[in-house]
């Protein structure tokens, strides 16, 4: 165990565990990976018995790729008794990839024993028992407590296995079970499966998977058509058919924010696992940026060969990436690349509007969120959409426009929260149809009275329409559901204000001012030194 010592860090040698530690802590907490990584692999090799400096490492290893590290450091925790339990899917990997089967079956039983990744061990049973030479399918016990959790995964291995075996006739109906259980990453998974049958002389089936007209299979179709070969398209090992199930996981652990660490160390194992999958660097790209590693992300995804199957979808990350890492002009070039391509689907135009709105052209944006409203008819046409463009005209100053968008989008989906509230909130702030907005408010808040804004909406129009003691408990309500949030701890002091409780709305008025900037800190600052006056009123 290392333990700091009570000396100044001048007298700490600069070759040594501790020097090597501190630095690596300080890269950790600032966010350096590249130096972390490098830091923490000194310190081990300083103190190589040091649990303490394994369990740091082994967590930025995995966060930021180093595989040789991740393992050194989870090998020595595993023999600690301090081994996450995702370390027993590490080791996992690693033993798929060294066809270590015996060691592997070891590891699956182990994942049932700790529990928390024992959903899995059917699927990964399944590829152990393919590269032993004995096939058996996953089989679930639908009396398992997990076993519509495991069943979201199943069907792609055994389409994957069956294919695996060259037979093509078992895996078309799982193929089709798989595709109906994925939502977010259905397209890498036609790909996917596309190039797996194609190789197998299933060409019309594999077709089907890659419509004609969509840019991101077109250079799939492409190649299929032409009988071109395909790199993609061998059978998967068992450590790829493994990798690919700990992508996946990685995909649905990672969409919950407070889990995006662990998606990305999910991750991080499959492309361990298969270095050669385009799928995984894609997914640990999203979750780098979602982790707040831009730069990272984009040297991951920029692995992927931008003409390759996955290039598009790797393309479209990379839009992600480069403006978390501030490059918010390369993002703009390439989106507009992308969203001017033949066969560009809605998805491309939206990530154009969101950039050019976050880049404040809003009627920019109003124009790409129109372009992706092109292919819908009226009665198809997604309200989440309209929404966008109405935002975008509402802050491009455009209200009448916004506001007409805004209504035919409440009329698509009348019971939508997101919309009743954005429409009700932005008459509020103009103080227009107030009887009406309130309603919408209200209806809004009925349909989802958990959702902080849409709370603070509701007492914000209640405080202008002078019903103040109404309104305090419901903007009480959402400050404290969201205590950070600079706009719902303004109302909430300037109702406090009105209501004579002039200690509590400085308060309140002193926590909005923690996050606020610009203009905002200003009229904050003031209100705080003269009280509520007309033109320090929040908008």
């Amino acid at each position: 165990m290392l333990a700091l010592p009570s000396v100044a860090a001048a007298s700490v040698e600069p070759d040594s565990a501790l020097h090597a530690y501190a630095r690596a802590r300080f890269a950790d907490d600032s966010g350096v990976q590249a130096l972390a990584v490098e830091s923490y692999r000194a310190a081990l090799r300083f103190d190589p018995a040091s649990l303490d400096i394994a369990r740091r490492s082994y967590f930025q290893a995995l966060e930021a790729g180093d595989k040789a590290l991740a393992l050194r450091s989870a090998a020595l925790l595993d023999n600690g008794g301090m081994l996450p339990r995702d370390g027993t899917l590490l080791r996992l990997g690693d033993a798929l990839a060294r066809k270590d089967w015996a060691g592997a079956r070891t590891l699956a039983d182990r994942m049932v024993e700790e529990a928390n990744f024992a959903f899995l061990a059917p699927v990964v049973r399944s590829w152990i028992s393919l590269g032993e030479g004995s096939y058996a399918p996953p089989v679930v016990d639908p009396q398992d407590r997990f076993a519509a959790l495991v069943q979201r995964y199943v069907d792609e291995h055994v389409a994957l296995q069956a294919l695996a075996r060259k037979d093509v006739t078992a895996a078309l109906p799982a193929i089709r079970r798989a595709l109906a259980q994925r939502s977010t990453d259905a397209q890498a998974l036609r790909l996917t499966f596309a190039a797996q049958l194609a190789m197998r002389g299933a060409k019309a089936e594999a077709l089907m998977l890659v419509p004609a007209g969509d840019l991101q299979f077109a250079r799939a179709r492409a190649d299929i058509e032409r009988g071109r070969k395909i790199a993609n398209g061998a059978s998967l090992t068992p450590a790829q058919g493994v990798a690919r199930l700990f992508a996946r996981l990685a995909v649905d652990v990672g969409s919950d924010q407070s889990a995006v660490l662990l998606g990305l160390r999910l991750a991080r194992m499959a492309t361990f696992a298969d270095p050669a999958s385009e799928e995984a660097r894609i997914v640990t790209a999203r979750l780098l940026t979602a982790a707040g590693y831009s730069d990272a992300a984009v040297a991951e995804v920029r692995q992927v060969p931008a003409d390759g199957w996955y290039g598009v979808l790797a393309q479209s990350e990379l839009v992600d990436a480069l403006a978390g890492a501030g490059d918010t002009q390369g993002a703009l070039i390439l989106a507009r690349r992308l969203a001017a391509a033949p066969g560009a689907d809605a998805a491309r135009q939206v990530a154009l509007g969101r950039l050019l709105a976050q880049a404040d052209d809003f009627d920019g944006a109003a124009a790409a969120f129109r372009a992706a409203q092109a292919g819908y008819a009226d009665d198809k046409m997604p309200w989440t959409l309209l929404l966008f463009e109405g935002s975008a005209l509402e802050q491009g100053q455009h209200w009448n426009k916004a506001r007409a968008v805004l209504e035919r989008a409440a009329r698509i989906a009348p019971n939508e929260p997101v919309i009743l509230n954005y429409l009700g909130y932005a008459q509020i702030e103009r103080r227009q149809n107030i009887d009406e907005a309130l309603a919408l408010l209200k209806r809004a808040s009925a349909l989802k009275p958990q959702d902080p804004s849409i709370t603070d909406s509701l007492g914000w129009a209640q405080f202008v329409t002078g019903h103040v003691d109404a309104a305090l408990p419901v903007l009480e309500r959402a400050a404290a559901a969201a205590p950070a949030d600079v706009t719902i701890n303004e109302h909430l002091g300037d109702a406090l204000w009105t209501a004579g409780r002039r200690y509590e709305a400085r308060y309140a008025w002193r926590a909005a001012s923690v996050y606020a900037d610009g203009d905002v800190a200003d009229r904050l600052a003031a209100k705080r030194i003269e009280g509520l006056k007309p033109e320090y009123a929040a908008p």
